[in-house]
């Protein structure tokens, strides 16, 4: 029988308590055990894939198994099912009082020809880094990519709740991952209360339901991923019921742009200023601003499995975040002795992706941008906003997505789409905002812009230090002209950035300012008070 191994990414292992993983096994086609018994290291397993015509493969956290030359038939796929209780309407089953979980890939004709067989485990400790955060009694928001422990940290802080702090908890559980299949939840939750979901898109029913019917103190939910799901959860948040839950988001910023979930953190909506108030703040007429409380207090990226960003009252964070103010998570690390390390992050690492995968670029080769405080927001016209997201992130540069052509510092279009721009972009290309184009929508054409416009912009910058200090020693004496003279005063043109920066200095002096003209000639023009 013929064993192939590739390598993949490593991946820190995590601390077992045990995971019935013989009842998994059992499952399983008999010959590929012979091959699975064989490894040193099988308490280590993450996953078992069985796909028709393939060979079956063993998944550990390091490195992939093929169990068998032969490919896997339509026979092992069945013995297997046989073997299970029946799958739910999101295509997983499970094997009774444990955490595996099994979930089928099915044909047009809704057959399956595919089976992922997940080793689930009951870990301890992961929540010691955050248990102070989840003590305070105030609802907490788990954000991170596939498989970085999001679901193992619920089910262990379900424990930690209703065992060690004696509270009253019930975990909504829609695809029994959290608590295990079968009527009796998996002890991993210890006492905590278990209420099953019949099918994915009633969760939010089944959310409303605990808190109107069993008083709990704590409810625990996996994945809120649809408008009404968030509504429940802001209702859930009302009564005075502490909350903690994952979300479809991988940063703060991802769910802020959401427009589905963005509620969860309040929402946003678009606000007009009057003329002295946009004066006064130095800003454009039209603003985002947070349009209602947040549902959650405090949120935490989970970057790695031992490595988090905390955002604690997230009605502060959003604000900031909507007005371009720096702002730091507090970043949690546990080292391999267990001890957790609290630092400040800077401002930019949150769009670092610090997972292991050989698909992203590390911290130590991402584009280094020195000098840089403030983020690039970036909004896409034609080019895919996933695909620029996913390459902001690999890269690690200071830069976000913009939600309106305005907001934005550049504009990133197709170069087919460069004649054609639509007059919703004029607005915006008028306010000097920079625009850009690619030859394609692929993820290779919008690495090469980010890392060109990123260098290039250090040399910009070093120039612009000098178009800076011009720009403000003219404001300055223009301020003494208007104050002497009370009359106005007209700079010289200059781009949005540094005009923003001119109408704040101005500001502060107590004289009023605008912008006249069209780039590239667009200009700010000092006002005395009594005008």
């Amino acid at each position: 029988m013929a064993v192939q191994a590739k390598q993949t990414p490593s991946v820190k292992k995590t601390r077992k308590i045990g995971g019935d993983l013989s009842l998994l096994l059992e499952v399983l086609p008999s010959h590929l055990l012979v091959t699975l018994e064989r490894e040193p290291d099988l308490e280590d397993l993450v996953e078992v894939v069985l796909d028709f015509g393939r060979q079956p493969e063993a998944r550990f956290f390091d490195r992939v198994v093929y169990l068998d030359a032969l490919e896997v038939t339509r026979q092992d796929l069945d013995d297997v099912v046989s073997r299970l209780g029946p799958f739910t309407g999101d295509n997983r089953a499970g094997i009774e009082r444990t955490l595996h979980r099994i979930s089928a890939i099915r044909n047009r004709i809704q057959e399956i020809v595919g089976l992922t067989c997940r080793v689930g485990r009951a870990v301890t400790g992961t929540v010691d880094i955050i248990r102070d955060v989840i003590e305070t009694g105030e609802s907490l928001l788990l954000l991170g990519p596939p498989g970085v422990g999001k679901t193992t940290l619920l089910r262990e802080a379900a424990r930690v709740l209703a065992d060690e702090l004696g509270r009253r908890v019930v975990v909504v559980d829609t695809s029994n991952e959290i608590a295990g299949d079968g009527d009796v939840p998996h002890p991993g939750i210890g006492l905590a209360r278990r209420m099953q979901v019949v099918s994915p898109e009633l969760q939010h029913r089944v959310m409303i339901e605990a808190v109107e019917n069993h008083m709990p103190e704590v409810i625990l939910i996996d994945e809120i991923g649809t408008l009404e799901e968030a509504l429940a959860a802001r209702t859930i948040a009302e009564r005075g019921v502490q909350l903690i839950a994952t979300a479809h988001g991988i940063t703060l910023d991802n769910l802020i742009i959401n427009p589905t979930l963005s509620d969860l953190l309040g929402g946003i909506q678009a606000v007009t200023l009057s003329d002295d108030e946009a004066r006064r703040r130095g800003t454009q007429k039209t603003v985002l601003e947070r349009k209602a409380p947040p549902t959650f207090d405090n949120l935490v990226e989970i970057q790695h499995r031992d490595r988090l960003a905390i955002y604690r009252d997230c009605a502060t964070v959003v604000d900031r975040f909507l007005a371009e103010a720096p702002f730091h998570p507090e970043v949690r690390v546990r080292g391999s002795d267990g001890k957790v390390q609290i630092r400040e992050a800077p401002q930019d690492s949150r769009h670092q992706d610090l997972s292991s995968s050989d698909a992203q670029v590390s911290a130590s080769e991402a584009i280094p941008v020195p000098g840089r405080t403030s983020v690039v927001r970036i909004y896409p016209v034609g080019v895919s906003r996933i695909r620029l997201d996913k390459a902001i992130r690999e890269l690690g540069v200071p830069a976000r997505l913009g939600d309106q052509p305005i907001h934005a510092d550049i504009i990133l279009s197709l170069k087919a789409q460069r004649k054609r721009q639509p007059k919703r972009l004029q607005e915006a290309l008028d306010e000097g905002v920079e625009f850009f184009s690619i030859k394609s929508n692929t993820l290779t054409q919008i690495r090469n812009f980010l890392r060109n416009y990123f260098r290039d912009s250090l040399y910009r910058e070093d120039e612009n230090r000098r178009d800076y200090s011009f720009a403000v020693q003219e404001a300055e004496d223009a301020v003494i002209r208007v104050q002497r003279k009370v009359e106005p005063a007209e700079l010289a043109p200059q781009n949005s950035y540094i005009r923003r920066l001119q109408h704040k200095l101005i500001q502060g002096h107590g004289l009023h300012s605008e912008s006249r003209g069209r780039a590239p000639v667009r200009r700010v023009v000092v006002i005395p008070r009594e005008i």
